[in-house]
C-alpha cells in the first residue's frame, strides 16, 4: 500500500510543523496536488530543471524541497523560457512540489542541528529563539487496574517527557463515585446504582502541539465509557525553538583546523574565513543558508565563529570589529537535508506498513567552484 500525500506531508510536519516558519515564508505545496497515491518521494535542496529531469527519470510522485521553486510572483508560464518549461516539465508528468524551509531550519532535529551533529558541536542550543512552546498539564481518573496502561499510552503519545525523562507522572490514590444512569454501558457498576471505585489522579505534563495525540492516547486506552479529565494551561518556560544552533567543540582548535574539518565534512571545493587562522576556537554557531543577519547575535552570545554562508562584503568588517570569527561555507552545506530528510521519512513511512519509496536527489545543484 501506498501513503497518500498528504500522509507523507503529515510526517514531515510532524518534524517542522508549519507554524515554526519565519513569517512570509514560502512553505507548503507549490505545484500539483498531494490528494494522490504516492509511489515515490524524492528530496532536494532546489528544485531546478535537472532535479526535475531526475525526478522524471525515478518516477517520481512528489518533490519535497528546501528551497521554494516559486519564491518570486509569476508574471508568465512560457514554455519557451527555462522557467516555464520547468513547471510545464512538472505538470506533464504530475510530479508535486512541497516545500519545507525556514520550519525545517527552526525544527527540533532539523537542518540546522543535522549540521550541528556534523561539525561535532556539543551542549547545543538554539541561537536565536523565535517561538516557545506552551506547556499544558492533564489530570485523568483512573481505576488502579488501568493506571499504568493509561500512563504508557500517554507517554508514548508526547506526555510526561522533562528534559530527557519520561514517563514523569504524579499519582494519588483516591475514591471516585458515579452512578450510571438509563442507556449507559458501564465498565463497573449497573445502572441506577452508586459505584464507589479506587482510582488514580493521574497527572502530567505535555507540549501543546501534543494535546491531540495523548487525549486520543488516553482515551483508548481508558476503560470508562466516558474518562474523566482536564486539562491547565502550564505557565512555564516551554521549548524553544528558532533558527541556528550555538555549541561547543569537544576541544579547542584553530581556526584553520575547524574551516578544514569544515570543508572535509561537507565535501566542499573551498571556503571563506574571516579571522586569524591561528586563533584558538571552541565555542561555535552554525546558521545554515543566508547568515548576515546572525552575526551580531552570534557575537553577542559568545561564539568565537559563526558557520554560515553568503556573508557579505560589510558584514565580514561587521564581524571582524565584534571579535568574531567567520566560516563561510556556502549556502550549499545545507545539502545534507536531502539525505538526512528522505532517512526520517523512509524510516516513518516503513513502520507505518507503506511501501512508498523515498530517495535523496542526488543532482549536485551548487552554482559555485573554486579554481
Amino acid at each position: 500500500m501506498f501513503a497518500n500525500g498528504q500522509t507523507v506531508i503529515r510526517y514531515v510536519e510532524e518534524l517542522a510543523p508549519k507554524w515554526l516558519a519565519v513569517e512570509g515564508d514560502k512553505i507548503g505545496l507549490h505545484v500539483g496536488t498531494l490528494q494522490k497515491p504516492i509511489r515515490k518521494v524524492m528530496v532536494a535542496l532546489d528544485v531546478l530543471e535537472e532535479v526535475v529531469e531526475e525526478a522524471i527519470e525515478q518516477e517520481a510522485d512528489l518533490i519535497i524541497a528546501h528551497h521554494a521553486v516559486i519564491f518570486r510572483p509569476l508574471k508568465h508560464l512560457r514554455t519557451d523560457l527555462p522557467a516555464g518549461r520547468l513547471y510545464e516539465k512538472l505538470l506533464k508528468h504530475d510530479i508535486a512540489v512541497y516545500t519545507v524551509h525556514t520550519n525545517l531550519d527552526a525544527a527540533s532535529g532539523g537542518l540546522n542541528d543535522w549540521l550541528a551533529e556534523m561539525i561535532g558541536l556539543t551542549d547545543v542550543e538554539v541561537l536565536d529563539p523565535a517561538h516557545e512552546e506552551p506547556y499544558k498539564k492533564l489530570v485523568v481518573y483512573v481505576p488502579v487496574s488501568h493506571c499504568e496502561g493509561v500512563m504508557q499510552a500517554i507517554s508514548e503519545a508526547g506526555a510526561g517527557w522533562i528534559g530527557n525523562y519520561s514517563h514523569c507522572t504524579f499519582q494519588v490514590v483516591g475514591t471516585g463515585t458515579f452512578m450510571p444512569r438509563e442507556g449507559t454501558n458501564p465498565y463497573i457498576g449497573a445502572e441506577g446504582r452508586l459505584e464507589k471505585v479506587e482510582e488514580v489522579r493521574l497527572e502530567t505534563i505535555l507540549p501543546a502541539t501534543a494535546q491531540s495525540a495523548v487525549v486520543q492516547a488516553m482515551k483508548k486506552a481508558h476503560p470508562y465509557e466516558e474518562a474523566a479529565f482536564d486539562l491547565y494551561p502550564l505557565d512555564l518556560p516551554g521549548k524553544r525553538f528558532g533558527i541556528g544552533r550555538i555549541g561547543r567543540l569537544p576541544e579547542p582548535l584553530t581556526l584553520r583546523q575547524l574551516a578544514l574539518t569544515v570543508k572535509e565534512r561537507f565535501s566542499l571545493g573551498g571556503l571563506r574565513v574571516v579571522g586569524n587562522l591561528d586563533d584558538s576556537v571552541q565555542k561555535v554557531a552554525v546558521v545554515g543558508g543566508d547568515g548576515n543577519s546572525f552575526v551580531s547575535k552570534a557575537a553577542f552570545r559568545g561564539a568565537d565563529v559563526l558557520i554560515t554562508g553568503d556573508i557579505y562584503y560589510h558584514i565580514a568588517h561587521d564581524a571582524m570589529a565584534d571579535g568574531l570569527r567567520l566560516i563561510d561555507a556556502g549556502h550549499n552545506i545545507e545539502k545534507i537535508m536531502k539525505q538526512k530528510l528522505a532517512d526520517y521519512l523512509a524510516k516513518r513511512l516503513d513502520a507505518d506498513g507503506y511501501q512508498t519509496e523515498v530517495t535523496a536527489s542526488a543532482t549536485p545543484t551548487d552554482p559555485f567552484q573554486f579554481l
